[in-house]
């Protein structure tokens, strides 16, 4: 696949297992330019660089998401919006909103919320049972906890994965008009019921409340705070962040433990692995594969001079695979030291929620494998066809 890579032409093979792909191109074409304006990056290092200078490679994306989505559109308006696609100022800003909200002291507090979700998730499951632990447990999880965070009442919960799911399908590449369609109606809807949710709360805020919308609500920064629309697409923004990616962590998690016998054995043995173990899952199929940046201006990447205004994807799965970071980068490691996995991004755009994410993942795994350590997935799952978020759309497992 390395002749003509294009990512608006996958198939079924690469969905399967793009690191065979991965590993040449970053081999033989590690700067790869599949057509003018756009350039691929497969190496550690690069995509590193490109994390950390975040003058020279631009988040912004109003450029590219003008033409893909209109200038007009909900889904314009969104993306254009949140955190992850803006450069400073206004990703200053918003980082600082996000960062209090989600800081030390709420993922403390976070946490026996957290464990009441799984408990009570692994409670309606049986021994008995053929489950699908996507639906019923992985993509359960970071649901319930925004929803907790954000203080919005249960049953209002429900919409809030489709809404998610199409409103980050829309990032995708080769999209058909549907998807785009569903996305903006997705965002009209979250919008809406949003302005609504802001209203209740604004109007029966008291001072002791200190849940994550209500710091958004309040925060300012010399005077300053988030406009209304700034405020709602920060809202979407933590759900979409914390929902697709964490689903795909712990959906991929599990099945890498029903794949490997030799991690199912460290974690049984020894929960205190999980950490680590949940690490190198986070590596070892990321589940954000794929990122973009811009180019400001001329710059040379291994010696490719590439022009400004230039669209650079760049291909974490790979870089996370890269054998000059990772001995034996194929293998998994349940004790990989040192693991500098760039999962989470680097920069000023490292993922905000990342210790969220990484706790959910956590205690999801404990609590499933104490209660169910010998489950074992029914057939040969298959992954969903998406180049950027790598996961199942469904893993059936016998619990017992």
């Amino acid at each position: 696949m390395t002749e003509g890579f294009n990512l608006n032409a996958l198939d079924r093979e690469f969905y399967a297992d793009p690191f065979p792909t991965y590993a040449r191109l970053r081999q033989s074409q590690p700067v790869y330019q599949p057509e003018p304006g756009q350039v691929y990056l497969f190496r550690y290092d690069h995509i590193r660089d490109v994390y950390r200078d975040a003058h020279t490679f631009s988040s912004d994306k109003k450029a590219q998401f003008g033409p893909a989505f209109g200038v007009d559109s909900p889904l314009y308006a969104h993306h254009t919006t949140s955190l992850v696609f803006n450069d400073p100022p206004l990703h200053t800003q918003a980082r600082r909103a996000i960062g209090n909200a989600l800081s030390q002291r709420m993922l403390v507090a976070m946490r026996e919320g957290l464990e009441a979700v799984v408990d009570d998730l692994l409670q309606h499951m049986s021994p008995a049972d053929e489950v699908d632990l996507i639906s019923n447990f992985a993509a359960a999880i970071p649901i319930e906890i925004i929803g907790n965070l954000l203080r919005i009442p249960d049953n209002e919960r429900g919409p809030l994965r489709r809404w998610s799911l199409a409103i980050l399908g829309a990032l995708e590449v080769a999209l058909d008009p549907n998807i785009t369609d569903e996305g903006n109606r997705a965002v009209e809807e979250f919008v809406a019921y949003l302005e609504d949710l802001v209203t209740r709360r604004r109007q029966a805020l008291t001072d002791d409340e200190d849940d994550i919308l209500a710091r958004l609500i309040r925060w300012q920064h010399n005077g300053v705070g988030l406009t209304p629309h700034e405020l709602y697409h920060q809202c979407i923004f933590l759900l979409n962040a914390g929902h697709e990616t964490t689903t795909n962590l712990i959906g991929n998690g599990l099945e890498l433990i029903d794949r490997f016998a030799h991690v199912r054995d460290a974690i049984t043995k020894d929960s205190n692995s999980i950490p680590s173990v949940v690490e190198e899952m986070l590596r070892y199929e990321s589940s954000n594969q794929i990122g973009n940046r811009m180019t400001t201006e001329q710059v040379d990447i291994g010696g490719v001079t590439i022009p400004a205004g230039t669209n650079i994807t760049l291909f974490i799965g790979s870089a996370n695979r890269d054998p000059d970071v990772f001995d034996q980068p194929d293998e998994f490691r349940v004790h990989r030291d040192p693991n500098p996995h760039l999962a989470f991004g680097a920069g000023i755009h490292t993922c905000a929620g990342l210790n969220v994410a990484r706790l959910e993942a956590q205690v999801a795994i404990e609590k499933f494998m104490t209660s169910y350590p010998n489950f074992e997935l029914i057939g040969a799952p298959e992954r969903a066809h998406r180049a950027r978020f790598r996961g199942f759309p469904k893993l059936i497992a016998r619990l017992a």
